[in-house]
């Protein structure tokens, strides 16, 4: 399979690196080696590296920036598609942003335009795909507000363009959490502002993150996702497991919706403080809380 890869990723302008470190590539900092890794920087060769994976069934796994990802300690075999696509298009009162693109600079570049809607949205880590994915929000602020279509490529590596009501964005859920397809692109539409008001928002939210999130440590942001009727962080911290910790892996004490690496943290350190912390608070609390950071790898 390597000399296979090795000849698309070249006619396409690629580079196939083998046994790549997740834990240089996820903000977790955690990871064993993936067999294959490409930048993904054309979409043509996207197309045919994923035609090429579902006719040999070799296994891939799209990576964005890697913010909300618990990669395995044996790592991956198969091959990452680290998608890049970095391009930021100005459409009136929208931008077009591909994959690649850090939610961050696409915020700032609104902000730069006078366009508002982005404000609550500029301190979350990761990539526009990525954000689009989980439909990633904060603040009161969520993708699925903004976002008016996005293109994306099948497993037969075509190109197909959904608009925001058929993506199935719900709280932390996309149509892509449960079907197959590289997004390539989003659109988001937004409405002018005052730049000054827009950028106070932006830093006050920034602020608020600062001064309650645990951003000294690694992480993989919040790591269950908020139950019907309640805060993860909330009953967490009820349950008197701030500071919980297992190997190099901590429950947050600035903030318990968060599990952090302190330290040489491994991925069954986390996994294994997770099902304690689900444990305890279900049986204290009745509340059951689901993981929310994508799993990569064989646990």
């Amino acid at each position: 399979m390597r000399e296979r890869l090795q000849k698309i990723c070249a006619l396409h302008g690629m580079t196939l690196q083998e046994h790549v470190k997740l834990s240089e590539h996820t903000s977790f900092h955690i990871g064993g080696e993936a067999d294959y890794w490409v930048e993904v920087n054309s979409i043509s060769g996207l197309s045919a590296l994923l035609q090429e994976c579902r006719k040999m069934q070799f296994p891939y796994f799209v990576l964005g920036r890697g913010s909300n990802v618990l990669a395995a300690d044996a790592g991956y075999r198969g091959v990452i598609l680290h998608i890049v696509l970095p391009e930021i298009v100005q459409q009136g009162n929208a931008l077009v942003c591909g994959a690649g693109v850090m939610l961050a600079a696409a915020a700032k570049k609104a902000e730069t335009l006078g366009l508002s809607g982005m404000e609550g949205l500029s301190g979350i880590p990761g990539s526009v795909g990525g954000a689009l994915y989980m439909n990633a929000g904060a603040y009161g602020y969520e993708m699925s507000q903004i976002v008016t279509s996005c293109d994306y490529m099948d497993e037969n590596g075509e190109v197909h363009t959904l608009p925001s009501e058929e993506l199935a964005l719900s709280y932390r859920h996309s149509r892509f959490s449960d079907n197959p397809g590289v997004i390539l692109s989003v659109t988001m539409s937004l409405h002018p502002d005052d730049r000054a008001d827009i950028t106070a928002r932006m830093q006050d939210f920034l602020k608020r993150r600062s001064e309650k999130q645990p951003l000294d440590l690694p992480s993989a942001g919040s790591t269950f996702k908020r139950p019907e009727g309640s805060y993860a962080s909330k009953l967490i911290d009820e349950c008197g497991l701030k500071g919980y910790t297992v190997g190099g892996a901590q429950v947050s004490e600035k903030h318990a919706g968060f599990v952090v690496n302190c330290g040489g943290a491994v991925c069954a350190d986390v996994l294994r403080l997770c099902g304690d912390v689900q444990r305890i608070v279900e049986e204290r609390t009745g509340f059951r809380l689901e993981l929310e950071p994508v799993l990569l790898g064989e646990m």
